[in-house]
């Protein structure tokens, strides 16, 4: 029986590390120099470098659930180098900067690394790459054109496969070529919160669980508990940034799915050919992501329903059991040999979708109040870069963190309902209509159809 909700898988097995017991709700109005909503990655690494490069600061965290409640607990483990808005910034900004931020992207994937092994966190951290496969005549068009974009944005360690190469990397049912990038590594998600907060609080960061933000404004952040004030006030919400007064058309939260196998025999790697561990991905216009996790498992994942009307987001991380369906079908077909695999374990969770689809960093100097996020589902990674630049913003610091040309972007709001709902359930109708037009004519260009998908969401 696949057990559906209950978080995530990574909470269901986390049986490493000692159990962490709930840190105490807010009780009465308070101060501080800092204050974080949301306990993920987001303010917990931008608690972390305020505190290392601060030690005298005084930094509150303020999470609604516990640490890690949101997508750093339920995300598909995928800390690498990609980021959300990067063409845009090069159309607005020029291509030197896009470059720039593409480079501290890179960079960011070692950062986490080596803060890992600093803090001695045991994140089940596996540098394997990332190899981002086609499977269609279209998709290895998109895959070549992407390819070529990468190397022109710097990363010329990146390789190109062909089909047979591909293959031999990981064994893809109807695998027609493959794009291999060294900016990346499987984690376990909820390893990697649990110890980041756990560093902080080593620092002194406070953290507050069960303390839901109900509005935040000007030098103070507002509970049912009490109100805390400070100097600044950073919001660090990502897909749950809705749930806040004044906000609910400033970011989508998206849903996204995933599930889990069994633990797979060696034999049946033998045949997957899986050995190095990078994470997988596709050129499908409702891509897939996966991983094969450190106790042998794939954790592989995708949309399902994509959006709840009126932003709603759900409580325990139970998903469709249709999404369930299309995902295991989804898995099958990447790997015939595994048809009837037990799937343990299915979760959702929601990440933050900007109107233009850019992650963005802001600090306003003049009211203390600063927000990162809007990562489109690459936010591992992108969540440190954005909080080591909300830290030298903070501290008033120019750095080369503080000029890249995400850095107080600013971003029109999505439309009102039923408009939001009905738009992107059309859109993601759209997307998946073409990957199936793409799969049955074996065409090698795009289909109209996702080319107008993409101009009307704002995805290119």
């Amino acid at each position: 029986m696949t057990i559906n909700g209950g978080i995530s898988f990574w909470y269901a097995t986390d049986h490493t590390t000692p159990a962490t017991p709930p840190r105490p709700p807010l009780t009465t109005d308070a101060r501080a120099d800092v204050v974080i909503v949301g306990g993920g990655y987001t303010g917990l690494w931008t608690a972390y470098y305020l505190k290392t490069a601060a030690p005298d600061l005084r930094v509150t965290v303020l999470e609604q659930k516990f640490c890690g409640y949101g997508a750093s607990g339920r995300n598909g483990g995928w800390l690498y180098n990609g980021i959300a808005g990067r063409d845009r910034y090069a159309a607005l900004h020029g291509r030197p900067a896009a470059q720039r931020l593409q480079q501290a992207m890179n960079d960011t994937v070692t950062e986490v690394i080596d803060v890992t092994a600093k803090e001695a966190i045991d994140a089940d951290v596996h540098r394997g790459g990332v190899l981002e496969v086609a499977r269609t005549p279209a998709q290895l068009t998109r895959l070549r054109a992407f390819h070529a974009a990468e190397l022109a944005f710097g990363e010329t360690d990146r390789e190109l496969y062909g089909a047979t190469e591909t293959r031999t990397r990981i064994n893809i049912a109807d695998a027609v070529g493959s794009s291999w990038s060294p900016h990346g590594a499987r984690i376990h998600p909820l390893k990697l919160v649990k110890g980041l907060a756990a560093a902080c609080e080593r620092l002194g960061v406070v953290i507050h669980e069960s303390t839901p933000v109900t509005e935040i404004a000007a030098r103070k952040a507002v509970t049912p508990y009490g109100t805390v004030r400070a100097p600044y006030v950073l919001r660090c919400t990502e897909g749950f940034t809705a749930a806040l007064k004044g906000q609910k058309r400033s970011w989508l939260p998206m849903n996204s799915s995933m599930i889990v196998t069994a633990p797979l025999p060696a034999s049946t790697w033998a045949q997957l050919g899986w050995s190095d561990s990078p994470v997988l991905g596709d050129m499908a216009h409702a891509y897939m992501y996966a991983q094969r996790t450190a106790d042998d498992r794939i954790a592989i994942g995708g949309r399902g329903v994509p959006y709840r009307f009126g932003s709603r987001t759900d409580n325990d991380g139970r998903t469709q059991p249709a999404t369930i369906t299309a995902l295991r079908d989804l898995l099958f077909a990447f790997f015939p040999q595994l048809t009837g695999t037990e799937i343990t374990h299915a979760w959702s969770g929601v990440l933050g979708v900007p109107r233009d689809w850019c992650a963005t960093v802001t600090l306003d100097a003049t009211t203390g109040l600063g927000w990162a996020g809007g990562y489109v589902g690459s936010g591992v990674a992108t969540a440190n870069l954005a909080a080591r630049t909300l830290r030298d913003l903070v501290l008033g610091d120019a750095t080369d963190l503080t000029t890249l040309p995400w850095v107080n972007h600013r971003v029109r709001r999505w439309e009102p309902e039923p408009f939001r709902w009905l738009g992107v359930q059309a859109l993601y109708a759209a997307y998946r209509e073409a990957d199936r037009q793409e799969s049955t004519t074996h065409r090698p260009t795009t289909t109209p159809l996702a080319r107008l998908a993409d101009r009307i969401s704002g995805r290119h």
